[in-house]
């Protein structure tokens, strides 16, 4: 047993995605695997809505709409980054929260970060394919009129927009943090 999966994750900038995403039976796989997460109380408090095909370029349409009717100022290049936000990869999965705030035994806390572990399997699984991936929000992930255009209902929230695709170059390492100042030990 390796910890390499963990030790060797990077995240894949979604401007170097492309084809080919996962087939449909790779797919199926990953999500089926993405979705074995701790889940108290057997909640499932969250869904997947996939992106792909024209549907990226048509919700990257709407959403620099959406934006430019909120902020008619805006530069060109800020509605032209929401044009395209969707178009490098060939997979988005949005990783939607089904937030119960007031289960009598579940905290809001909990459920939430339940799927976060989602989007992060996601991650895992898409690399262990042999596929690139990326967890991004933006405004898109907070904006409510976004969620009711993606479908939400008011209990619910996007939690990760994750690109999924193949990495047209190898993915960038980063300086990590160093885990002693962050380690401690309660007596």
């Amino acid at each position: 047993m390796s910890l390499d999966v963990l030790n060797q994750r990077r995240s894949v900038p979604s401007r170097q995605l492309g084809e080919p995403g996962p087939d449909e039976a790779q797919l199926r796989e990953l999500l089926t695997a993405a979705i074995r997460v701790p889940d108290h109380g057997k909640l499932a408090p969250w869904r997947l809505v996939l992106i792909r095909g024209d549907a990226r370029a048509r919700l990257g349409a709407a959403l620099a709409a959406m934006h430019l009717r909120h902020e008619p100022d805006a530069p060109p290049s800020v509605i032209e980054k929401d044009r395209s936000r969707f178009a490098h990869a060939p997979l988005i999965v949005a990783v939607v929260a089904r937030i119960e705030e007031d289960h009598p035994k579940i905290p809001a806390q909990e459920q939430l970060l339940s799927a976060g572990l989602v989007a992060y399997n996601l991650l895992l699984g898409a690399q262990s394919l042999g596929f690139g991936a990326q967890w991004l929000t933006g405004w898109a992930a907070y904006d409510r009129e976004a969620a009711a255009l993606l479908g939400l209902a008011a209990n619910e929230r996007i939690v990760a927009f994750v690109h999924i695709g193949s990495a047209r170059e190898p993915a960038p390492e980063r300086t990590r943090p160093a885990l002693e100042p962050l380690l401690s030990e309660w007596r």
